[in-house]
């Protein structure tokens, strides 16, 4: 499934234990996926999953995992930290993986995972456009 959402060879970057799942009471299908506790990743109903800040920086060990990256001028770490929207102007690259709609890991210049989100644009066209919300931050890391 993660190789299917992220590019093939990103599950290998996987721990081999430690994982959890948790299932809906409803519907009966996969839920929530935990590492060590902590949430991985969230499955939606049509089968995508919306990664959180553990998961993507697990993920980030992967070299094929960039693909599905945003990187961001050091200007607006903090915002994104803080769960606002990336806009254009501040994208400095963006991953062939990226597409509207796609789930993508917003990285620091270092390549550190600093928030997660759903990209708004084809990643191609992030860094022409000077206006506009490039990727929609669902979670930020926290201090």
């Amino acid at each position: 499934m993660i190789d299917y959402l992220f590019g093939k060879g990103v599950s290998r970057a996987l721990p081999k234990k430690g994982f959890r799942l948790q299932y809906s009471r409803r519907s009966g299908r996969v839920k929530l996926i935990f590492h060590d506790e902590k949430l991985f990743a969230t499955v939606k109903p049509n089968g995508a999953m919306a990664l959180s800040i553990c998961g993507a920086s697990t993920l980030s060990k992967s070299p094929k995992f960039r693909e599905n990256c945003v990187q961001v001028s050091d200007d607006v770490v903090e915002f994104v930290k803080g769960n606002k929207s990336v806009f254009c102007k501040f994208v400095k690259w963006a991953g062939k993986n990226v597409y509207p709609k796609s789930e993508v890991a917003v990285i620091d210049g270092k390549g550190k995972v600093v928030g997660v989100g759903m990209a708004v644009l084809n990643g191609a066209f992030m860094g022409q456009f000077k206006t506009g919300v490039a990727v929609k931050v669902r979670a930020g890391l926290r201090k």
